[in-house]
């Protein structure tokens, strides 16, 4: 089963709390620690590397914290989960490096890496807004459905 590690899990909360609150200017990795019963220590580091990585931007000073280093709209999940878990895997052989023993033989490799490409993209198309209740989803209709008494009309 693919999973998300508590540390993505502790990043996306915090992103998404911030951006619930982005007009109550900056939290403190202790407030959303506390809100979220997050251990501290783990998330101030989660919250150093979404820094890092410019999703955030951290304040200095008695009211300083965190907030959003741009528009919850133009950050997506896959943002978030790359920038504290690195590249999404989905198996061994996530990269292009031989250095699998079944590497040459294997016959669902690129199958997976397809499927791994599909996941990264519907990460990447749902942003910290949507997440927070801010954006509507947009869906797409992949097939279109007819009602039962339609599909019997037709015979």
């Amino acid at each position: 089963m693919l999973r998300l590690s508590k540390k993505a899990d502790y990043a996306l909360m915090a992103m998404n709390h911030l951006a619930q609150h982005a007009d109550s200017g900056a939290a403190s990795a202790r407030e959303i620690a506390e809100r979220y019963g997050i251990p501290i220590e783990l998330l101030a580091k989660v919250l150093q590397r979404l820094t890092r990585h410019g999703l955030l931007s951290s304040q200095q000073g008695t009211r300083g914290g965190y907030v959003l280093a741009r528009a919850a709209t133009l950050i997506s999940v896959a943002d978030v989960i790359e920038a504290v878990d690195g590249p999404l895997t989905v198996t061994a052989c996530a990269t292009d490096e031989d250095t699998c023993e079944q590497y040459e033989k294997c016959n669902i490799r690129d199958p997976l890496w397809r499927i791994k490409d599909r996941i990264q993209q519907a990460l990447a198309a749902c942003s910290i807004a949507e997440l927070a209740g801010d954006v509507v989803p947009v869906t797409v209709a992949l097939t279109r459905r007819v009602p039962p008494d339609a599909a019997l009309q037709r015979s």
